[in-house]
C-alpha cells in the first residue's frame, strides 16, 4: 500500500473544446471511437476503467493515511493501443512505525488499519498491513497492561483487588 497526492490526469477526458472541433470535422471523417478496431476499442475501454479503479483505490488509502502518508502515490502504467498511458497497479507510502508511547502505536496502528482498508476492494497487501496494525496494537495493549500492573503490585494491590484500602 501506498500513500500520496494524486493529481488528476486528463489523458483521456473530454476537452472542453472538443465540441467546437468536431463540428468543424467532415461527416465522412472518422470519429476517434471508429479509429480503432473494436478489439482495440474494447482494450482502451477497460484499460481507462481500470485506470480510475487505480487511482479512486489510492486516493482512499491517502485520505484515510493523513499525516501518516510519507509519499505521493506511484503507479505502474500500461499503454494503451491509442498510446496512452493508463494506471494498471499503484502504491501509498505510510508510516507504519511504532508510537513513542504504547498509547500512540495503537492509535497510529489503528489509523493505519483505516488507511489500509479504506477502498472499497481492499488488496491482499492491504488486507496483510490492516492485520499487521491489528498485530501492533495488540502489542502496544500487552505494554499497556504490563505496566498497570506493575503499578499494582507497586501499591501492594493483588491482581485480583481493584481498590486500596486506606486506613487513618
Amino acid at each position: 500500500m501506498g500513500i500520496g497526492a494524486i493529481s488528476s490526469s486528463n489523458t483521456y477526458a473530454p476537452q472542453a473544446s472538443a465540441p467546437a472541433r468536431n463540428a468543424t470535422r467532415s461527416a465522412s471523417a472518422p470519429s476517434a471511437q471508429q479509429e480503432y478496431s473494436p478489439e482495440d476499442q474494447a482494450k482502451i475501454d477497460q484499460l481507462k476503467a481500470r485506470d480510475l479503479q487505480v487511482r479512486q483505490h489510492e486516493q482512499a488509502h491517502l485520505a484515510a493515511a493523513g499525516s501518516l502518508a510519507t509519499s505521493g502515490a506511484t503507479y505502474t502504467y500500461q499503454r494503451g493501443p491509442n498510446g496512452v498511458n493508463y494506471a494498471v497497479g499503484g502504491e501509498v507510502n505510510i508510516d507504519t512505525s511504532a508510537g513513542r508511547t504504547p498509547e500512540e502505536t495503537i492509535s497510529k496502528a489503528r489509523q493505519i488499519q483505516a488507511a489500509a482498508l479504506a477502498p472499497a476492494d481492499p488488496s491482499g497487501p492491504d488486507r496483510s498491513i490492516a492485520a499487521r496494525a491489528g498485530q501492533m496494537a495488540q502489542q502496544a495493549q500487552a505494554e499497556i497492561s504490563a505496566k498497570q500492573q506493575e503499578l499494582q503490585r507497586g501499591y501492594g494491590l493483588s491482581e485480583k483487588q481493584g481498590t486500596i484500602d486506606i486506613f487513618a
